[in-house]
């Protein structure tokens, strides 16, 4: 593997002196400047082969499923994204909605799942499924219906295929036959076996019905939204406008109505008891090796309770086995892992880290399997026959990760599996602890391969090398490796910065600088990873780019997330200052020449820092911010913030437009999506109003059918790329 110090000396001594700036075009064609990349990498069942999707190298917009073999061999093409998908198919709102929760903005094959005896590689298309015959290597179309069939799942054992369809789910024979359908009487807002749209939004729950391992049940969730606000949002698109009522449950209001049942495929619905108070979260459900018990993850709605509870899906009736408090939050995880003898794997943040737990059947904690003043990132994957839990995590220091293992019967340290100096993302096959790893640094773009359980690379699946041929080859003599510090919060805790500087970048004259931010919970931006080379438009433009983790960020201890609690926009702001001040220091840095640019809750810290009196940064892009958190949703919101009702004072300080007073004339561009269902265009035009109304000089730019994340195209970002650029020469220079 090589890393970041050692390939840029190699790259820049075999490179040509002469240095050559990266078109901003060329950054927004096809093939992607970063170099091919697997996404949503699975091993099969039998681990004879990977499969992957990847960006076509003729059209940035679609997806194609691709597959290698273990045994060697190049790499081939399962599905064509681009054959497949029927270029006039208009998606359903419904699909569309899910889109943005999940973060997809291509076409073509943007998902697929293995049937657990890996015969068959099930794939949605644009609204309608496709089953790929391993055995054949044939493909066939499952369905072909006017509306979209939604959140498609191959069964366990690959009898049937499933999916939710005008808002009841069906299910199809995989060897082909009728289709059945398992729930009637579906619509928008009582609906069968879908996620609410704060389960997609905020919970990172995309689902709402879970198959049995034996392909004998199915729990699905009945949701009922019709006591939820309607708040009508306005969508603007190029050839027209429409107004969307939408279901959007804000602080303090009521959430949707979510019951679950197990529906047998023969025999009675049955519904499970969830407690006497409906006004909870279903967190999480997940069925015993054995499919005699169903566990269920139940949040109360100020999310400082967790319970665990173990359900007979006969009788629907069960009891709580585990629960998790704290004063401040409990954050939800994918972690919890049912192991064949009873017993299970949860992490909890009880000693200040998150770590593992072995528990037994009814609850009671076994033993810590790790320990130490580090927090586990997640639970990647177990080999039972070895009692081997392998896991990633930021052991060494917060800007990397690697991957881990170590045993649940005899904990000891945990064996690194992968090498330090970047950070690592894997996928764990089902038997015998073999895995999938993509490897990134500053100076290596994402390369993935396969390894054996302990860690030795088997072969490259993408190796992605930066050498002569890739599409970054020309243009790396600019590739520079950040500097990585810390600078110290008022309270003393380290707060992490990286800095990068321009092509050319002369120490002896002083530079404006840009900090990117987000800032809020539950995210981190300093990392040792390769960097988006959107960025190299603003370096190779002559900025200094800077970015650091306030207080409030990710993968620290239960301490530094929570210093935050019911009091968002504030020690943020503070510790954004902090960088800023501690940039003025630098003797290559020009103290007045600094300016600072994010979106959502980036977007949300632009407008804060820009109204802190005597404040540091000269200008600012704001994009999609939010402005007033009681018209964000409730569970991110009551998360950090309880509700207006019992924290109006943080409320109060957290708002945008009482700050406006303090904005200097001229000096951010506002930008936002005309579509946003996430946060919404209201954000953005109350502080228009505001400062309209003041007389102040400001600048916005809106995009006419954009959402929050998804549907952004090469052109869409190209533009706010350079618009972004062109405010910044404009008020930096």
């Amino acid at each position: 593997m090589k890393f970041a110090v050692a390939v840029l000396a190699v790259l820049l001594a075999s490179t040509p002196v002469m240095a050559e700036n990266i078109p901003a075009q060329r950054i927004f064609e096809s093939p992607d400047i970063s170099g091919p990349r697997a996404r949503g990498v699975k091993l099969s069942p039998d681990g004879k082969s990977v499969t992957y999707i990847k960006t076509r190298a003729d059209d940035l917009r679609i997806t194609d499923l691709w597959i290698a073999d273990v045994a060697g061999g190049e790499p081939r093409m399962l599905l064509d994204g681009k054959m497949l998908a029927p270029a006039e198919r208009e998606l359903s709102e419904a699909e569309k909605a899910r889109r943005e929760r999940v973060g997809i903005s291509t076409r073509g094959v943007v998902d697929y799942a293995w049937d657990s005896l890996g015969r068959m590689i099930l794939a949605p298309v644009e609204g309608d499924l496709w089953l790929y015959d391993v055995g054949t290597k044939e493909a066939r179309r499952v369905t072909s219906t006017p509306g979209d069939e939604i959140d498609a799942k191959i069964s366990p054992n690959g009898g049937y295929v499933s999916y939710v369809r005008d808002d009841n789910l069906y299910i199809t024979p995989g060897a082909g036959g009728t289709e059945r359908a398992l729930t009637e009487g579906g619509t928008e807002l009582k609906s069968w076996g879908t996620a609410e749209f704060i389960a997609q939004e905020e919970m990172k729950r995309f689902t709402g019905y879970w198959w049995s391992p034996d392909d004998r049940a199915i729990a699905i969730a009945f949701v009922d939204q019709s006591g939820v606000d309607v708040v009508d949002r306005p969508e603007v698109n190029a050839t027209g406008a429409n107004v969307v009522p939408q279901r959007y449950p804000r602080p303090g209001r009521p959430n949707a109505r979510v019951d679950l049942y197990v529906q047998p495929l023969t025999g009675a619905r049955v519904k499970v008891d969830l407690g006497d108070d409906p006004d909870v979260y279903l967190a999480r459900v997940n069925w015993s090796k054995d499919g005699k018990t169903l566990y269920i993850q139940r949040q109360t709605r100020d999310q400082r309770r967790l319970d665990l509870l173990a359900i007979d899906p006969v009788t629907g009736k069960g009891r709580v086995i585990l629960t998790e408090t704290d004063p401040h939050w409990v954050d939800l995880t994918d972690d919890f892992r049912p192991l064949a003898d009873g017993t299970f794997l949860w992490t909890s943040e009880r000693s200040g880290h998150v770590h593992i737990y072995l528990h037994a059947a009814d609850g009671e904690v076994i033993r810590q399997v790790t320990e130490g003043d580090w927090p586990v990132a997640q639970i990647e994957g177990i080999d039972e026959a070895k009692s081997t839990v392998i896991f990633s995590a930021s052991k060494d220091t917060p800007i990397e990760s690697r991957v881990y293992a170590v045993s649940w019967a005899k904990p000891g340290e945990p064996k690194a599996l992968t090498p330090a100096g970047g950070l690592w993302g894997v996928t764990v096959a089902r038997k015998g602890g073999a895995f999938v790893g993509t490897y990134t640094d500053p100076g290596t773009p994402p390369q993935t391969a396969l390894y054996r359980a302990d860690g030795t690379r088997v072969r490259w699946i993408e190796e992605n090398a930066l050498k002569a041929g890739h599409p970054y080859w020309p243009y790396v003599a600019n590739l520079r490796e950040p500097e990585f510090g810390t600078i110290k919060a008022a309270d003393g805790q380290d707060l992490h910065w990286s800095m990068r500087t321009p092509p050319g970048f002369d120490p002896g004259k002083r530079h404006p600088v840009i900090v990117s931010v987000y800032g809020g919970p539950s995210a981190q931006m300093v990392q040792k990873a390769w960097n988006s080379p959107e960025d190299q438009i603003l370096l190779d433009a002559g900025y200094i780019l800077f970015e650091l983790d306030n207080r409030g960020s990710s993968n620290r201890s239960a301490a530094f997330k929570t210093t935050i609690d019911r009091k968002m926009g504030q020690l943020e702001v503070d510790d954004q200052i902090a960088g800023a001040r501690y940039l003025q220091t630098l003797p290559y840095v020009d103290r007045d020449r600094i300016g600072v640019t994010g979106w959502s809750y980036g977007g949300y810290m632009t407008l804060l820092l820009l109204t802190v009196p005597d404040t540091p940064f000269k200008a600012g892009v704001s994009g999609a911010p939010v402005t007033d958190w009681k018209l964000y949703d409730t569970h991110y919101t009551e998360r950090y913030m309880g509700t207006p009702a019992d924290n109006a004072a943080g409320y109060a300080a957290s708002e945008v437009v009482s700050r406006l007073s303090r904005l200097k004339p001229g000096s951010v561009l506002i930008l936002h999506g005309m579509a946003d269902d996430n946060v919404t265009f209201d954000h953005t035009t109350r502080v228009l109003f505001a400062l309209q109304a003041a007389g102040t000089p400001f600048e916005t730019m809106v995009y006419p059918g954009l959402r929050h994340r998804g549907g952004w195209t090469p052109t869409n970002r190209k533009h706010r790329a350079m618009q972004t650029l062109d405010f910044f020469d404009r008020k930096l220079k």
